[in-house]
């Protein structure tokens, strides 16, 4: 089997992660030139393009095969400078700042739960990076070998992973009291939902039309949308009186019990079920992600189903 150079490899990984040759220059400390050729070196050895020029420039399948090959590589960094702190406290370590430890969080779950879970991890120098995208698109990030683990509602395991469930993130209808009072005064129906508009994550975000769908029991619906791709952004929206949003009940109920939000369909919440998946492979850092985000789960969101 070939040996493949770890700076190569670190040099695909970096024009990937940052979208660009002079970018991944930049991070890397090097020339552009520099990367070039240790791009074209890479794939020289490898016998293919690794890299398609396009923009923006994506992988090939075995380019992705490669960044998922270094993205094991940095963990198995990560759980070495692990034990020698352990067998050697006062070592600075040697991890790089480009070695970054990458997982896929929905941004719901960034908003409420999920980074508690990471705090102690994060004072312990893991270099994580976290990428934020929708539950029902995270895994493609792990699928696509771009991320060790991801929270996602897909409840089968990808080939090469494991899956542990979560639980169930609830949602609620929600508006500005006021605004609920003037639109909405007898609740959310099945009626009256296109008078107001909906607050949506972004365009991939259906949440908001299946909350009324499946709260109503109706098989095709259009809303009329706007759109704030931040989860904590959805609800200042809301608090401004932009219109109504669905949210998870976790990110809304300080609010809520304060009265400057109102829950407009209280008949009815919308579970989201997750579920946290990961290689399959035997590493303390990677036990210690799965461990984290499972019991901060497990406290903050409703039982998984059996």
């Amino acid at each position: 089997m070939s040996t493949f150079d770890p700076d190569a490899l670190e040099c695909l990984a970096a024009i990937v992660e940052e979208g660009g040759f002079e970018r991944a220059a930049q991070r890397l400390s090097i020339t552009q030139s520099a990367v070039s050729q240790r791009l074209r070196a890479l794939e020289a050895q490898v016998g293919t393009v690794l890299i398609v020029r396009s923009r923006p420039l994506k992988p090939t399948s075995a380019g992705h095969l490669l960044l998922k090959h270094t993205k094991q590589l940095r963990l198995l960094r990560a759980d070495l400078e692990r034990d020698l702190k352990d067998l050697a406290p006062s070592s600075t370590g040697g991890a790089r700042d480009d070695e970054r430890i990458s997982i896929a969080i929905n941004a719901d779950s960034i908003a409420t739960w999920a980074l508690p879970a990471l705090n102690e991890l994060a004072r312990e120098g893991l270099p994580m990076e976290i990428i934020a995208d929708d539950q029902d698109f995270t895994q493609e990030w792990l699928r696509e070998g771009q991320v060790l683990g991801c929270v996602t509602t897909l409840k089968q395991a990808l080939r090469g992973c494991k899956v542990v469930p979560l639980g169930a993130m609830n949602y609620v209808a929600i508006a500005q009291a006021e605004f609920a009072r003037q639109h909405f005064p007898k609740g959310l129906g099945p009626h009256n939902f296109r008078e107001a508009p909906f607050i949506a994550f972004n365009r991939k975000d259906d949440m908001q039309s299946e909350f009324v769908g499946k709260a109503f029991g109706l098989k095709r619906v259009s809303l009329n949308q706007l759109f704030v791709p931040s989860s904590e952004g959805q609800v200042r929206a809301v608090l401004a009186g932009w219109g109504v949003s669905v949210v998870p009940e976790l990110l809304a109920r300080g609010l809520l019990e304060q009265g400057q939000l109102v829950n407009i369909a209280p008949a009815y919440a919308l579970p989201i079920q997750l579920y946290w998946h990961c290689w399959n492979l035997e590493s303390e850092v990677l036990d210690s992600l799965s461990a984290a985000l499972t019991a901060a789960a497990n406290g903050a969101l409703a039982s998984a189903p059996a």
